[in-house]
């Protein structure tokens, strides 16, 4: 099945993170969104598999998404070479999406950057006919590039290329990320502290979409970074 999007995430939770509103709001303009998580974040300093494949399952009915799959590649030693590359672009080929969206090339997480540069990567590759993959079915499969790969804001402050306005959104985005609430702050929690377990990190994805929303005068926004340069076909766009 073609999907309009395609959004990667290294870990489930980073697409609700870096752009769970923008999501909700392409969905909710019958777009078909489909994601994919890269490991299971089975390295993660709280909860584990289990939980966390129950928090992506509640997230992903709080958004609505429609299809979500992991492929299971190792939390923090996936690595971009041929072998991850092959199983992407079998991917990318098989649900065709015109719009991609990855993790940032400049995060904190190390798996961050490398699953962007994995997903850009099989990308491109995934529009060479001399690349030659099979679906699940032992079927080749036609190749196909998407039009454009767009990467997230996540964790590191980055000046966006553009912002998408998520207004009356940002309630869900919030919801959805919570859904994640192994990893969060509790203040009854015995498990070690991380950087994503203070109030002051669920605090700050409310005001940095807010603070997104007041650089272009709307409510929420959500910031987005492009490797190639993007394009409009009417000066309109810009006044909405």
């Amino acid at each position: 099945m073609k999907y309009d999007i395609l959004a990667f995430g290294a870990h489930p939770d980073d697409v609700e993170l870096g752009c769970g509103g923008t999501i909700a709001k392409s969905l909710s303009q019958k777009k078909k969104v489909a994601v994919i998580d890269l490991t299971r974040g089975e390295l993660a300093t709280r909860g584990n598999v289990k939980i966390r494949n129950q928090e992506s399952s509640m997230a992903s009915k709080t958004l609505g998404i429609n299809l979500r799959e992991n492929l299971g590649f190792k939390d923090g030693f996936f690595k971009n070479d041929k072998k991850h590359q092959l199983i992407v672009i079998s991917k990318i080929r098989a649900y065709k999406p015109d719009i991609v969206l990855c993790n940032s090339y400049n995060d904190r997480h190390i798996d961050h950057g490398k699953g962007s540069s994995l997903v850009s990567d099989a990308c491109f590759l995934s529009g060479l006919e001399k690349i030659e993959t099979s679906n699940l079915k032992n079927k080749k499969q036609k190749v196909w590039r998407p039009k454009v790969v767009l990467e997230y804001i996540q964790w590191n402050e980055i000046k966006p290329d553009f912002i998408f306005d998520i207004s009356g959104y940002l309630k869900i985005k919030l919801e959805a990320v919570k859904a994640y609430s192994s990893q969060l702050f509790n203040p009854d929690s015995s498990e070690s502290e991380t950087p994503i377990s203070s109030l002051n990190f669920i605090k700050s994805v409310s005001y940095r979409a807010k603070n997104m929303g007041r650089l272009i005068n709307c409510e929420a926004g959500e910031g987005f970074n492009s490797r190639q340069i993007l394009s409009i076909k009417d000066l309109n766009s810009f006044l909405t």
